[in-house]
């Protein structure tokens, strides 16, 4: 079996995350709900989570780091948080339904996009600049694009809205674990992300980042084992965001990959994977009838590439290749609006996405498989 999915989950998991989450599940109870040894497990496990979170993207303090079921539901707190009593909003063109369709589900939210050619960040940022008015009340940008691997320039992004005392947020759903994020440092307001992606987790987990002057609103209200008496929920981070008890198994499982990441290294994982990217593109290139959407530039793409065959619908090709359990995703991704920025939007892709865990000769096997298919 090849795995090429990641950007929906990263199926090879490091072993310590399964053995974490199987003792979580044998020794951890509820976290902030009793003094006794398994609350107190499950209360460490909690804390040390949020403490390797903090350290590996630069926030300065750890009661800031939020945990969420995914990605998506980070985005909805952060964009609730904002825009709940609506005002102008400012997206890229290659956003994801979790940002999209968030925005839409609000009462008087104006909405603009930042509409730019694949793989140009310059002119990104020069789209976002015009799109900012003197009333916007935030700016959402993804990382990197889930369906064709673009880096957004969100670190320009974020200095530009420093300057404007815009709201930031990111959504590092393609990039945590792989490309750097500092959320103090950059003067992000929020930054949301998946467990189950880059940082090598369990699904069902996830991570919301909150800038130092963030304004957060609660999305679920309840019992957060602190502040009993109080009819409101509390207003301190972290038990703020999160009303109910906590998936400590899960938690678990991402602190040992988040350790995982962090042992690694970013800058190694990045640079195995675009090897694996290049090499995917060049080799698909040479394929007659195959068009890949691929940067020539350095620094412009990473983790996922995407490409159509020329006379098969996108779904096709991937139920070819998984009858040749090759695993990868086709259509339109839950993007849509980024493959009406590429032109892609009637045919959608077929996208590669890689891990750390995934080898040369996978890639080399999935190329003499798609030269087979396109004969």
């Amino acid at each position: 079996m090849i795995y090429l999915d990641s950007a929906a989950t990263t199926f090879q998991k490091p072993d310590a995350v399964r053995r974490a989450v199987a003792k979580a599940m044998q020794r951890a109870s509820s976290p902030g709900r009793g003094g006794y040894a398994q609350a107190m497990e499950a209360a460490e496990i909690v804390y040390t989570c949020r403490e390797e979170l903090t350290d590996l993207f630069g926030v300065s303090d750890s009661e800031r780091v939020i945990f969420t079921q995914n990605a998506t539901h980070g985005l909805n707190i952060a964009i609730h948080s904002l825009l709940a009593e609506g005002g102008h909003a400012v997206i890229s063109g290659y956003e994801h339904n979790a940002v999209t369709r968030p925005l839409y589900a609000l009462q008087d939210v104006e909405l603009s996009v930042a509409r730019a050619p694949l793989f140009s960040m310059e002119e990104t940022l020069a789209a976002f600049e015009k799109a900012l008015r003197s009333d916007t009340k935030a700016v959402i940008c993804t990382h990197v694009s889930n369906v064709f691997g673009a880096v957004q320039p969100v670190e320009e992004l974020a200095a530009l809205c420093r300057a404007r005392q815009i709201p930031l947020v990111i959504d590092a759903s393609q990039s945590a674990g792989m490309l750097p994020l500092q959320l103090d440092a950059w003067g992000v307001t929020f930054a949301a992300m998946p467990g189950h992606k880059g940082l090598y987790g369990p699904q069902g987990t996830g991570v919301l980042l909150c800038g130092r002057d963030a304004e957060t609103k609660p999305l679920l209200y309840g019992g957060t084992g602190s502040f009993s008496k109080d009819k409101t929920m509390p207003q301190a981070l972290p038990d703020r965001m999160e009303a109910g008890t906590l998936n400590v198994p899960g938690i678990a499982g991402l602190r040992e990959g988040v350790r995982f990441v962090k042992t690694l290294g970013t800058k190694r994982i990045r640079r195995h994977e675009q090897k694996l990217l290049r090499l995917a593109a060049e080799g698909l290139s040479t394929i007659p009838g195959v068009r890949t959407f691929a940067s020539a530039k350095e620094g412009r793409q990473y983790s996922v590439l995407s490409f159509t065959v020329e006379g098969m619908a996108a779904e096709a090709v991937a139920e070819q290749l998984a009858r040749r359990e090759v695993c990868v995703r086709a259509g339109l991704h839950c993007a849509p609006l980024a493959h009406e920025s590429a032109g892609t939007l009637e045919t959608g892709t077929v996208r590669l996405s890689f891990s750390a865990f995934n080898r040369e000769e996978e890639v080399m096997n999935i190329l003499k498989i798609m030269r087979e298919m396109t004969r």
